[in-house]
C-alpha cells in the first residue's frame, strides 16, 4: 500500500487530475476576468478609473496567455464553456459598470478575493515536483489581491448594495468554479 503525500497542512497533495482541473478552472477564470475588464472598460474608459482598470485588464490578458501555454504544454482540455466564460465576463463587468464605477469596483473586490483565495488553495496542493506551477500560480494570486486592492482604494466597499452585490457575484464566482473544473 502506497502512502499518500500530503501537504504540511496535511491535506493530499495534488495529482495529475487535480492538476489538469486546476489548470482548465484557471484558464476558464483567466478568460471570465479579462473579459470583466473590458466590459467596465466598455463603459467606463473614459472614467478616473480608467487607467487602473486597464492596468488589470493587461495582468488578466497575460494570466490567460499563461494558462493557454500551460494547457497545450500538458495537453490539457480547456473547459468546453470557454465561450460562456467570456461571455459572462463581459455582461458581467459591462453591467456593474454601468452601475457606476463604485459598483465596478465592487464587483473587483468580489471576484479578486474568491480568485485570491482559490489560487492559494491550489498553491497549497502542489507539491515540490510541482514548483514551477506553484510559483506561477502564487504570482497570479498576488496579482489577484493587488486588484482587490486597487479596488478598495477606489472606494468600491462605497458601493450601493455592496454587500449583497458581493455576496451575489461571490456565489456565482464559486459556481463557475466548480463547474469549470468538470465541463
Amino acid at each position: 500500500m502506497t502512502e499518500t503525500q500530503t501537504t504540511p497542512f496535511g491535506r493530499p497533495v495534488a495529482g495529475r487530475r487535480d492538476i489538469e482541473r486546476f489548470l482548465r478552472v484557471d484558464h476558464a477564470g483567466e478568460r471570465a476576468a479579462q473579459q470583466i475588464y473590458r466590459g467596465q472598460l466598455a463603459i467606463l474608459r473614459n472614467h478616473a478609473t480608467g487607467p487602473q482598470i486597464q492596468h488589470m485588464m493587461e495582468q488578466e490578458v497575460e494570466h490567460l496567455e499563461a494558462f493557454e501555454a500551460l494547457l497545450n504544454e500538458r495537453q490539457v482540455r480547456p473547459s468546453l464553456l470557454d465561450p460562456v466564460w467570456g461571455a459572462a465576463g463581459f455582461a458581467l463587468g459591462a453591467v456593474t459598470a454601468a452601475m457606476g464605477p463604485k459598483a465596478a469596483m465592487a464587483c473587483t473586490i468580489a471576484v479578486e478575493e474568491v480568485i485570491g483565495e482559490h489560487y492559494a488553495d491550489q498553491a497549497e496542493r502542489l507539491g515540490d515536483e510541482e514548483a514551477p506551477l506553484r510559483s506561477t500560480i502564487a504570482k497570479f494570486r498576488d496579482d489577484e489581491l493587488e486588484h482587490r486592492d486597487i479596488a478598495v482604494d477606489h472606494r468600491g466597499r462605497e458601493a450601493m448594495f455592496y454587500a449583497a452585490l458581493k455576496a451575489v457575484i461571490q456565489q456565482g464566482c464559486r459556481t463557475a468554479i466548480r463547474i469549470a473544473e468538470r465541463v
